[in-house]
């Protein structure tokens, strides 16, 4: 079932038009280091998005960082872009971690975002930051990234459960590349093409039934009355129908998916 959510269409708008909002007061940066993607959200204080930008990565593999260097460049990067049309400076950040990753993983990924001259206030995993946007007080936010599923199951507004697996974005092209011998790229490519989605997606539905069994396993023996899945990697038309039939939990997708996370970054810092 699609959801819409003003706020998460307002910021995609602002990604894809580049435009800014006129704003007052100090500003909010989260930076969501994707695999697939690098996303920066700015709101301001009342959390109303006022700029975003996004750009194709490959820093981070599975919630580590795999080029320091290259990571820096780009937060750096789309930093200086931003401030350029936003007419200030951008001091303070947060940015997220896949649920279960190591401390060491944690801070590399804050001093990443740190040596692009921003101030890390928070550190917040993934699907708790995309269950601010969504206003969620109970179910099971799923965050299927480029590399990782991750999940985070709230009570009455409380976190009390996270967990990530290594299954996302990058297993579908994989799958596709090898199907129709192309190479990495090209299945990137056509993964995305929204014109293709009938001759990709019976292609990739077997990784998306696995992601939907590893929800399974980490929901079972819990009380999870709705599922609600953000991500990049689940903006396929089918994709909460194949969690559901696995699942027998009604699953719940919203508008521009990918940017939900990134969102609810900005929101807490």
């Amino acid at each position: 079932m699609l959801i819409d959510n003003k706020r998460l269409a307002d910021f995609a708008a602002l990604v894809h038009t580049g435009h800014v909002n006129p704003f007052d007061g100090p500003l909010k940066v989260g930076v969501d280091l994707g695999t697939a993607n690098i996303v920066v959200a700015v709101v301001d204080s009342n959390n109303r998005p006022v700029a975003g930008m996004t750009t194709a990565s490959k820093v981070v593999r599975d919630g580590i960082v795999v080029d320091y260097v290259g990571a820096v460049q780009a937060v750096r990067k789309m930093k200086g872009q931003l401030e350029e049309k936003l007419g200030v400076e951008l001091i303070k950040a947060a940015t997220a971690i896949p649920p279960g990753i190591l401390e060491g993983n944690v801070r590399c990924i804050a001093n990443c975002v740190e040596g692009a001259d921003l101030e890390v206030t928070r550190v917040i995993d993934e699907p708790t930051a995309a269950a601010t946007v969504l206003e969620i007080q109970d179910g099971a936010v799923v965050d299927v990234g480029g590399g990782t599923t991750g999940i985070s199951i709230l009570n009455n507004g409380t976190v009390t459960f996270t967990a990530d697996e290594a299954t996302g974005g990058t297993h579908m092209t994989l799958v596709l590349a090898g199907y129709h011998g192309l190479t990495f790229d090209e299945a990137e490519v056509m993964k995305q093409d929204t014109a293709k989605e009938d001759e990709v997606f019976p292609v990739v539905k077997p990784v998306v039934e696995k992601m939907a069994t590893i929800v399974q396993r980490f929901v079972s023996g819990r009380d999870v009355s709705k599922i609600y899945v953000v991500g990049g990697a689940c903006c396929f038309t089918e994709f909460e129908t194949v969690f559901e039939k696995i699942l027998h939990i009604p699953t719940m997708k919203p508008n521009d998916c990918l940017f939900v996370t990134p969102l609810g970054i900005a929101v807490n810092v």
